[in-house]
Parts: structure tokens; C-alpha cells; sequence
């Protein structure tokens, strides 16, 4: 259940992989099931996006690849728009320092409330209220957990049967 009050259904999940080392797996929850990327925004609802570090990594690195990605999946404009919800979400991660193997922290969004985060169980200061800021987070997010074709399939629910082989094999 989200902190919302809803219960989320899980959609699907994945594993980011840099190179052949596991990064973090990433779980995507809505209240009905979608299967395109597209699909997951225009859902209706809450959404949240849970995430699991396989491994230690400096929070500045994970806000860099986290902004980058956000403004390189983004038109200009768009992104112009989400810069204060980006530089919020910069300012969360960066208080923690590092995040370590094990660690979760889940990008909620609320219709009518915004995009929060929560570390460890622990909720990082006030909601950013930027709707556009909710739409690059979540497609970042999902576009980093879904770099490989079999993870996109994994988090929209959609696994491909794959018997063995290395990470983004098919």
C-alpha cells in the first residue's frame, strides 16, 4: 500500500545493469496492469516506483545519472520546466550521502499531492509538486531500469522466457 492509501498492484519489475554488474532492481506498481511505457504514465492513479540497491554507490553519481537521463529523455521545454522538482530530488539524495546494498527507497506520486520519496522508511521532506517533474522522473526511471529490452519487458510484465545467458541477452 502506498502511502497514499491505495493499494498498487505490482506491474512488473528489473535489474539496471552497468556493464555486467548489477546496480539496483527497480519495481513498478500501479493500480491496474499496463504494458507500454506510455500506458504506465496515462494510468490513472497513484504510482510508485520501488527500488533496491544490489550494490554500494555514492548518491552524487546516482543524482548525476538521474538528471542526465531525465534531460536527455526530455524535449528542452519539458525538461525546463521539472529543473526545481530535479534540483529537490538532487537535494534529497545528496543528504544521504550513499546508498549501500540493501538499501530501497520508493518515488511515490499522488494525483492531486505530487512525487515524494522515501529512504530507508524514512520520508524525504515535502512533496514536489511539479506535474511535469512526476513525468521525467517516472519515464527516467523506468527507462533506467528497462536500458535492457528484457528488463522493459520484466517491469510492464511481459517476461520473456529466457533460459540462462548473460544480462541483456535475449
Amino acid at each position: 500500500m502506498c502511502r497514499c492509501g491505495s493499494t498498487l498492484q505490482p506491474n512488473g519489475a528489473g535489474v539496471r545493469y552497468k556493464f555486467v554488474i548489477k546496480v539496483y532492481t527497480a519495481g513498478l506498481h500501479i493500480i491496474g496492469k499496463a504494458t507500454t511505457p506510455v500506458a504506465v504514465l496515462a494510468a490513472p492513479g497513484p504510482k510508485r516506483m520501488h527500488v533496491v540497491m544490489l550494490r554500494d554507490i555514492d548518491v552524487n553519481e546516482l543524482g548525476r545519472l538521474l538528471t542526465r537521463g531525465m534531460q536527455d529523455n526530455a524535449p528542452r521545454e519539458e525538461f525546463s520546466k521539472s529543473i526545481a522538482g530535479t534540483l529537490r530530488m538532487a537535494d534529497i539524495f545528496s543528504a544521504k550521502k550513499k546508498l549501500v546494498a540493501g538499501d530501497t527507497f520508493f518515488v511515490d506520486w499522488v494525483p492531486g499531492v505530487g512525487t515524494s520519496v522515501v529512504i530507508n522508511g524514512k520520508a524525504q521532506g515535502e512533496p514536489v509538486k511539479e506535474p511535469q517533474f512526476l513525468h521525467l522522473a517516472d519515464a527516467h526511471l523506468a527507462r533506467q531500469a528497462t536500458v535492457r529490452q528484457r528488463a522493459e519487458e520484466n517491469l510492464l510484465g511481459r517476461a520473456l522466457s529466457n533460459a540462462g545467458g548473460s544480462p541483456g541477452q535475449k
